[in-house]
């Protein structure tokens, strides 16, 4: 059993080995091709930046696998020996707390570089040393004290019930769905500051759209997220009374109203669509398919490894193999997540205006420095977007009829609209 596990999971790293090797030699290539939506020298710096990322990826994967060797070969009997075999709540919390604690030191250098290398290097990072220290300690506290007491219940249901993967099933699905709720009230306000969007134009037209489509919402804020990052983006958080549209400061900063409108527009079709729900149900039923398989492993499994069939191991084992699954299940959920996307930004052109939307679109790819181009490998499995160029089309826009070596106008792109 264990020896079919390795070789699945060897196979499993080896398609996404295969796909960012590919993903690197298709951008390299077409970096060195004439330039589209963005002028040359910028489309050069996205395709070097859409590479180094993908080469830690691919680095990442490696370590992945050497990873669950070393866990499935000898760490779990290791870790074991330490806290003991006996099978009860607070071993469970030690040993799971040991297990992620591993993880979390042998990938933190990748998260290191890509963000004060990789991301600095293109103009991305903004964090200092300092604030990226004190948000790890505090999302460190988060996982000791509210992750020790969801595991630790999680593991009292598995050494309580013999149907324990429904009823871990039911108590993480339910956990989900409360941090949904929470997470921009009560989570996102330890590491950004939220301020209420100052009265005018564009809140009352944000507000007007909202009214629209029946959303009512805790607020409209405005997030300070260039203390981190330079990115530009905008959401929808929260559930129920708790929903609040949150706009980046760099978002602000770079779009007009008009775009910033037509952008909104575009997360109110989501709302719009009930996307936020087909996304929790698809969530859901990953998480049961993965309860249910990897409730159901054997006993001989647990032996092969070393170890008893404990709460912890138990639980190790489902987040160790849960990633493979959700491979599996990645493709369908991109698909679906791509024509949810489709569908909104034909929203968005109806709610914003469809050339304030383009522009919008526009100025993302550039600001963000994403490479418009991928491998088919890369769309089918991991794009939840469709690609730019093709929702850029579906909307009327040629992008022939750019001047790619100027600054997009700040007042749009009209008369770069293919008319109907």
């Amino acid at each position: 059993m264990l020896d079919n596990i390795i070789i699945i999971y060897t196979i499993y790293v080896a398609i996404k080995l295969y796909i960012s090797v590919m993903q690197i030699g298709y951008i390299a290539h077409e970096k060195k091709g004439d330039p589209v939506l963005m002028g040359a020298g910028r489309y050069l710096v996205a395709g070097n930046y859409a590479i180094a990322k993908e080469r830690v990826s691919l680095v990442e994967t490696v370590v992945d696998v050497l990873l669950f060797i070393f866990w499935v070969t000898y760490g779990f009997a290791w870790i074991q020996g330490l806290v003991g075999i006996e099978d009860s709540v607070v071993n469970a919390v030690l040993f799971l707390f040991a297990f992620f604690g591993v993880n979390f030191i042998v990938m933190l250098p990748f998260e290191i570089y890509s963000k004060f290398k990789i991301d600095e290097s293109f103009g991305f990072n903004k964090m200092t040393p300092k604030m990226y220290i004190i948000d790890t300690i505090k999302s460190m506290a988060m996982f000791i004290v509210l992750g020790g007491a969801l595991l630790g219940l999680l593991a009292w249901i598995i050494i309580s019930y013999d149907s324990w993967w429904l009823w871990g099933f039911i108590l993480l699905f339910g956990v989900s769905l409360l941090i949904n709720i929470i997470y921009p009230t009560i989570i996102a306000p330890l590491f950004n500051k939220f301020t209420p969007l100052d009265e005018g134009a564009l809140r009352t037209a944000i507000e007007d759209m909202m009214s629209k489509v029946g959303l009512k919402s805790d607020g409209i804020f405005v997030m300070d997220a260039s203390k981190r990052d330079s990115r530009l983006n905008a959401y929808f958080g929260g559930l129920g009374k708790t929903k609040r549209v949150v706009l980046f400061d760099t978002l602000i900063e770079k779009l007009t109203d008009n775009e910033l409108l037509a952008v909104l527009g575009h997360e109110l079709g989501h709302f719009k669509h009930g996307d936020i729900w087909k996304n929790i149900a698809l969530m859901g039923l990953l998480l049961f398919t993965g309860f249910f398989l990897f409730g159901h492993l054997p006993d001989e499994l647990f032996t092969a490894i070393g170890t008893p069939p404990n709460a912890g191991i138990k639980i190790a084992m489902l987040m160790l193999l849960l990633p493979l699954l959700s491979f599996v299940f990645t493709p369908f959920m991109s698909f679906v997540s791509r024509h949810n996307e489709y569908a909104a930004d034909e929203f968005g052109s109806q709610m914003g205006g469809k050339e304030n939307l383009v522009s919008a679109l526009l100025k993302l790819v550039t600001e963000n420095k994403a490479f418009p181009k991928s491998h088919p490998l890369v769309i089918f499995f991991y794009y939840t977007h469709p690609p730019i160029l093709e929702r850029l089309k579906e909307l009327g826009f040629d992008a022939s009829r750019v001047n790619l070596d100027e600054e997009l106008p700040r007042d749009g792109i009209f008369g770069l609209m293919d008319r109907e």
